[in-house]
């Protein structure tokens, strides 16, 4: 269960990311503007309920949350357009930031090695499936944000702390749904379970804050 402290913002994340998925089956995409900056201001209070200000974890966590933020307006335009690119630098910089809080955490070199191991072939994997859909403008971009995406998840498997752990996958798996969405099969279904994945990605990362 959630901390108590996060359950409310928790809610309201949630309820403003199935309405914003009822709105968009309408055709209401304006909606987008409302309520997906709405749940991600959610998830921010999350982490400022969890504590996030008051340890250098918890400020890059924070760090993290904000710039998934930005990352989530700026992929509000559709298209691949410079406000993507902007989105997955936004991104890129989120999971960054979370692999450094993650680094002021204990972290277990056997389980480490294996993560890594694992996500060099998950990656090998995501990058063959992406690359001929990709033009030169995204090769480099993507492969950077699949190399830090890749470290990010490795060190929160390293950590042992399974809040951590299913956060940071759950983030990973949603990027799943926003890169077949641009680059290979757009399509209201990659939201329909990409996005709600996303947010709860976002909230259980959040909540660590007051777990670790």
């Amino acid at each position: 269960m959630l901390p108590a402290s996060v359950q409310l913002p928790a809610l309201i994340c949630l309820l403003s990311v199935a309405l914003l998925l009822v709105f968009e089956h309408r055709g209401v995409r304006r909606a987008e503007w409302l309520f997906k900056p709405l749940a991600a201001l959610a998830f921010i209070w999350a982490g400022l309920a969890s504590g996030a200000l008051d340890t250098v974890y918890g400020q890059w966590i924070l760090l993290g949350l904000v710039l998934c933020m930005a990352g989530d307006v700026l992929l509000i335009p559709p298209g691949q357009g410079p406000a993507f690119l902007g989105g997955m630098a936004a991104f890129l910089l989120g999971h960054l930031a979370y692999a450094v809080a993650f680094l002021h955490l204990p972290l277990y070199s056997g389980l480490l090695i294996g993560a890594v191991l694992v996500m060099v072939l998950v990656a090998a994997i995501v990058l063959r499936w992406l690359w001929p859909h990709l033009n030169r403008q995204f090769q480099v971009a993507v492969v950077a944000y699949i190399v830090v995406i890749s470290a990010m998840v490795c060190l929160a498997l390293a950590s042992g702390h399974g809040w951590i752990i299913a956060g940071a996958v759950a983030f990973a798996v949603s990027d799943l749904a926003v890169a077949r969405n641009r680059f290979v099969a757009p399509g209201i279904a990659n939201r329909v379970w990409g996005l709600p994945l996303y947010f709860i990605s976002q909230l259980l990362i959040a909540a660590t804050v007051a777990l670790v």
